[in-house]
C-alpha cells in the first residue's frame, strides 16, 4: 500500500508541475485562452483614432480631446490592473466587474460624444459603440509582440527563472523584458535600396539642432492630442522649435524660438525619451506621464542628433506645406499590430541591419542607433488628417508615390545613445535596461516607438532645400555644395572641434568608433563634452565592410557642407549633457541569435476634406482605415517562429518521475494482489 501511494502521490505531483511550466506567467492559459497570470498582462482596446479616417474640420478639436480621454481611460485601468496583479493572477475572470466592464462603459459613453461631436457638422457615424468593449490579454499573445515566437537566448543572456513576479523587470513595473533585445551582430544586413531613375532627386539637406541638451520635455502631444495635458502619457524629447506644449498654437509655433543652427527652420521634432531602468528617480517621478504611468529611470540624453531631409529615387520632389504634420510609427503597435510600425533600432558600424521589434544589444566601442525614415508622399491639399496619416503615405519598393501622390523630401532622423547593451541574465541588475517611454500598457516595447514632425520652415529655405535636392546637391546650414564631404561625414554633434586637414577640410571630431570616412579624423573632445577622439569609420567594428547603400546614414554621423576653413565649431546645445560620460572598457559580448523579420506594409489613403465620418470596421490590429496601400520603409528585422524546446526527448526527460511513479504503484499492485493469494 505503502508503494502504491507513494507511486500515484509522485504520478500526480509530477504531472501538474508539467502541466503548469512554460505557460504565460509560469501558470499557462486555460482551455477558453483567459490568462492565468496577470504579471505581464495588459489591456487591448481598438484603438479608435486610426480608424476615424474622416472628420469635419469644425469637430476635430471636440473628437481629439474625447480620443484623448480614450487613452486616460485605458492608463486608469490598466494601473488599477496592476495592482489587483495577485488576485487575477488566482482568478482572471475577477478583472471583469472592477477594471474591464467599467472601461467598456466608460468607453461607451466617450464614443458616444464622439458621435454626437461629428454628427453637429456632418453625418453622425454609426457603429463606434462596437469599439468599446476591451480585452484582458497576456503580453506573449498581443499581436505586436513577438516573444511567444522567440529562440532561447545562450546560456549567458538568458533572463532569470520567472516565478510569476520577474516578468516585467523594468523599473515602472510594466517591462522591458529580456525578449525585448537581439545581438546586432546575429542580424543578416536587411536595408533595401531602391535603384534610381534617370529623373531622380538625389541631393540632401541636413538641419542642425541640438541635441535637447536643455532637457526640453513634456508628456504632450500637440498633433494628436492639442489643447490636453499629457495628451501623450509618456515623455518627449524636442529638438527644433521651442514652443513645444499641448497648448501651442500655429502662431505660437511661428513666433518661437528654435534649438536649430539655420533660424529658418522653426520645425517641431520630438520622440519618446529613452530611460535606463537604473533606479534613479527623475524629477517627473512622480508625475503623470512619467513615474505614475511606468515611464520610470533615468532619462538619457542623445549623443547625436542627425536631422536629413532626402529626395526620391523615381522623381524630384516638391516643396512641403507649412505646419504639415507627419507621424511615423505607430505609439499602440503593441495591441495595435505592426502595420504601421516604423521606428528601426541599429547599432553605430552595424546600420545596414535594422531591428523593428526589438532593442539592439551593440558590442563594446558601438552606440545605439534609433532611425525614423518619415512618410514622403503628400496628397497635394492637406497638412494633417482626421487620423494624422492619411494625407500622407510612403513610397512604394520602387520608390514611387502612390496614385494622386506627390513627393516631398523625406525627412529622416538618426539618433544615437551612449548607452551599454544591458545584462539579460540578472535583469538588468549589473547594466540596467534601456528602453523608450510608451503608454502604460504598451509596456515600453521598442515596436512602439515612433516620431513626429511639425514643418515650420521659413518658405525660402524651404525652396532651398528643394532645390538642393533636387539638383543632386549635399547642403546644410555650413555651406552649401563645396565643402567639407570626408572629414566632417563622421563628425559628430557632441564632439569637439577638429583641426583643418585631420580626415577632411574642418571636421568635427568624431566620437569613439565613429570618426570620418576618409582618414583619422582626429578631433580631440573635451572632457566636458563626454566625447571620444575620433577613430576610423572602421573602429566601431573592424569586420565590417564598408557600407555602399545610401538608405541609412553613414555610421559616423551625416554629411555637413561647411567650407572647410578652419575647424567647424559644433552648434550651442549640442554639448554632451551629464549622462554623457566615457564609457569604460567593456569585454566583449557573447553573441546572441535572431533573425530577419517579414516585410510589413501599413495602409494610407486620401483625406477627402469631406464634411463627413468615416469608421473602419476592421479589427484592431488593422489600424489604418484607408484606401491607398503605404508601403512601410525598410523592413527591420526580429525574430521568426522558433521553437526553444517540447521535443519527445524533453518531454520524455521531465516526466521521468512520473514513469518512476508508475512503475512504484504497479509494484505495490503485484505484490497487493500476491499477498491476498497467499491469505487465502
Amino acid at each position: 500500500m505503502a508503494l502504491m501511494l507513494g507511486g500515484g502521490g509522485l504520478v500526480a505531483a509530477n504531472v501538474y508541475a508539467s502541466a503548469s511550466e512554460g505557460g504565460w506567467g509560469g501558470q499557462g492559459p486555460e482551455a477558453t485562452g483567459q490568462v492565468k497570470s496577470a504579471g505581464m498582462a495588459t489591456i487591448d482596446c481598438p484603438d479608435v483614432g486610426t480608424q476615424l479616417t474622416k472628420v469635419p474640420e469644425a469637430a476635430r478639436a471636440d473628437v481629439d480631446r474625447e480620443l484623448a480621454t480614450l487613452d486616460q481611460q485605458i492608463a486608469a485601468a490598466y494601473q488599477q490592473l496592476q495592482q489587483s496583479a495577485p488576485e487575477i493572477r488566482q482568478d482572471p475572470a475577477a478583472a471583469d466587474g472592477p477594471i474591464m466592464n467599467p472601461l467598456k462603459d466608460k468607453r461607451t459613453a466617450t464614443l458616444d460624444r464622439v458621435a454626437d461631436a461629428i454628427g453637429r457638422t456632418g453625418d453622425r457615424p454609426e457603429g463606434l459603440d462596437a469599439l468599446a468593449a476591451c480585452t484582458l490579454r497576456p503580453a506573449q499573445s498581443a499581436p505586436g509582440d513577438s516573444a511567444s515566437a522567440e529562440s532561447t537566448p545562450p546560456a549567458d543572456t538568458q533572463p532569470p527563472a520567472d516565478n510569476g513576479q520577474s516578468a516585467a523587470p523594468g523599473q515602472g513595473g510594466n517591462g522591458p523584458v529580456a525578449a525585448d533585445y537581439a545581438d546586432i551582430k546575429s542580424v543578416q544586413p536587411n536595408v533595401p535600396q531602391p535603384a534610381k531613375g534617370s529623373d531622380a532627386s538625389t541631393g540632401s539637406f541636413t538641419s542642425e539642432c541640438g541635441v535637447n541638451a536643455n532637457g526640453l520635455r513634456n508628456s504632450d502631444n500637440v498633433i494628436v492630442a492639442p489643447g490636453v495635458s499629457n495628451g501623450a502619457h509618456h515623455f518627449h524629447d524636442y529638438v527644433g522649435n521651442q514652443s513645444n506644449t499641448a497648448f501651442a498654437s500655429d502662431d505660437d509655433l511661428a513666433k518661437a524660438d528654435t534649438s536649430c543652427v539655420d533660424k529658418g527652420d522653426k520645425s517641431t521634432y520630438y520622440w519618446p525619451v529613452v530611460r535606463l531602468q537604473n533606479g534613479k528617480q527623475e524629477k517627473d517621478a512622480g508625475a503623470p506621464g512619467g513615474g505614475t504611468e511606468g515611464n520610470a529611470g533615468e532619462i538619457v540624453t542623445p549623443k547625436q542628433v542627425t536631422i536629413t531631409f532626402e529626395g526620391n529615387p523615381r522623381g524630384k520632389v516638391t516643396a512641403m506645406p507649412r505646419l504639415l504634420r507627419i507621424i511615423t510609427g505607430d505609439a499602440k503597435s503593441f495591441v495595435n499590430g505592426p502595420a504601421n510600425a516604423n521606428a528601426s533600432w541599429s547599432c553605430t558600424g552595424f546600420e545596414d541591419r535594422q531591428l523593428k521589434d526589438k532593442y539592439p544589444l551593440c558590442p563594446s566601442g558601438s552606440d545605439v542607433v534609433r532611425t525614423f525614415r518619415f512618410q514622403s508622399c503628400w496628397d497635394g491639399r492637406n497638412t494633417d488628417s482626421a487620423n494624422h496619416r492619411t494625407h500622407v503615405a510612403f513610397e512604394g519598393q520602387d520608390g514611387a508615390c502612390p496614385q494622386g501622390f506627390e513627393p516631398i523630401p523625406q525627412l529622416v532622423q538618426r539618433i544615437v545613445y551612449d548607452v551599454d547593451a544591458p545584462s539579460l541574465n540578472d535583469g538588468g541588475k549589473t547594466v540596467p535596461l534601456y528602453a523608450v517611454d510608451s503608454f502604460p500598457e504598451q509596456q515600453h516595447k521598442p515596436v512602439t516607438d515612433h516620431g513626429d514632425f511639425i514643418n515650420v520652415f521659413d518658405e525660402g529655405l524651404m525652396d532651398q532645400m528643394v532645390d538642393c535636392i533636387n539638383s543632386g546637391r549635399t547642403c546644410g546650414p555650413r555651406g552649401d555644395d563645396g565643402g567639407d564631404k570626408g572629414g566632417d561625414e563622421g563628425g559628430d554633434n557632441g564632439g569637439a572641434t577638429a583641426n583643418p586637414g585631420d580626415g577632411g577640410n574642418g571636421g568635427n571630431g568624431g566620437d569613439q568608433g565613429d570618426g570620418g570616412k576618409n582618414g583619422d579624423d582626429k578631433g580631440t573632445a573635451a572632457p566636458s563634452d563626454g566625447g571620444k577622439p575620433g577613430d576610423s569609420a572602421t573602429a566601431s567594428n573592424p569586420a565590417e565592410p564598408p557600407r555602399t547603400d545610401a538608405t541609412v546614414t553613414p555610421t559616423g554621423g551625416t554629411k555637413h557642407d561647411g567650407h572647410g576653413k578652419g575647424g567647424k565649431q559644433d552648434e550651442p546645445g549640442s554639448t554632451a549633457g551629464p549622462t554623457e560620460t566615457t564609457k569604460p572598457a567593456q569585454a566583449p559580448k557573447a553573441d546572441r541569435t535572431t533573425a530577419p523579420a517579414e516585410p510589413t506594409t501599413a495602409p494610407t489613403g486620401k483625406d477627402t476634406g469631406t464634411a463627413e465620418a468615416t469608421v473602419s470596421a476592421s479589427a484592431p490590429e488593422s489600424t489604418g482605415a484607408a484606401a491607398v496601400p503605404q508601403t512601410t520603409p525598410p523592413p527591420a528585422t526580429g525574430t521568426e517562429p522558433q521553437t526553444s524546446g517540447g521535443s519527445l526527448a524533453e518531454t520524455g526527460a521531465q516526466l521521468w518521475p512520473a514513469a518512476i511513479g508508475v512503475l512504484l504503484a504497479g509494484s505495490g499492485l503485484v505484490m497487493f494482489l500476491r499477498a491476498r493469494r497467499l491469505r487465502y
